[in-house]
């Protein structure tokens, strides 16, 4: 066993066999599922929904990751809370809600790891006193709300200070977006905690999930030499 956490994107699984996807992905070792909550204000797009999260809850027994990035969700996180079960973890956007920490709490009371996202335009020093009473933090490397993206590479350094400051604060600390070979190569070394994967090195593949997950434990990505080449259809 690995000692980071892998945790599956569930917005670019295939939907249309929802049940398949969460089983397979459960089979091949995966750690948890992450659940990308998207209300169309905060980020312009509209991705999974309550109601993804509550099948996906009861297909599998695995931890749930739910990332909201919502407005205010304090004035409806109660909806999702009262479906999750300890262990599981929720994310919120600092920059979303009015009074974080009043949210943070209410996720704690209700038996939950409290998280919060940064997304890339972030600074450290913005949220630092956040660190002191969320479990996880989920640095995002590029902008949320739509699937890959290319990786910023002013995160890199961000990611470096959160490394820095995470065993005083005492939160775990995760990756999410443009999560390849070369991000994990160099930041499993680091210690990062764990590593939100989706289209660059989980879904859409040719191999199977029961081979990809244990490769990527290894970091062994030879799998991916049997993708095709991908060519820009923007000419």
């Amino acid at each position: 066993m690995s000692d980071f956490v892998l945790t599956a994107s569930m917005m670019c699984a295939d939907f249309g066999n929802l049940e398949k996807e969460v089983k397979a992905l459960e089979a091949a070792g995966i750690d948890s599922f992450h659940i990308d909550i998207m209300d169309g204000r905060y980020v312009h797009n509209f991705a999974m929904s309550l109601y993804d999260m509550i099948s996906i809850a009861r297909i599998s027994k695995k931890p749930l990751d739910v990332h909201l990035m919502i407005e205010h969700p304090r004035n409806n996180i109660d909806l999702f809370l009262r479906y999750l079960r300890k262990g599981d973890t929720v994310y919120i956007h600092p920059e979303a809600e009015y009074h974080p920490s009043t949210t943070i709490s209410k996720i704690i009371d209700y038996g939950l790891h409290p998280g919060i996202a940064i997304n890339p335009g972030t600074s450290v020093e913005s949220i630092r006193e956040l660190l002191r009473i969320v479990d996880r933090v989920l640095v995002m490397a590029v902008n949320p709300g739509n699937a890959s993206q290319m990786f910023l590479p002013f995160v890199g350094e961000k990611i470096d200070t959160l490394l820095h400051l995470r065993k005083k604060m005492g939160f775990e600390l995760y990756w999410d977006g443009a999560c390849g070979a070369d991000r994990m190569r160099e930041y499993v070394p680091k210690k990062m905690d764990g590593f939100v994967l989706g289209t660059t090195l989980l879904f859409g593949k040719r191999a199977e999930y029961a081979d990809i997950i244990p490769a990527v434990r290894k970091l062994d990505f030879s799998y991916l030499e049997k993708e095709p080449v991908q060519f820009d259809d923007q000419y």
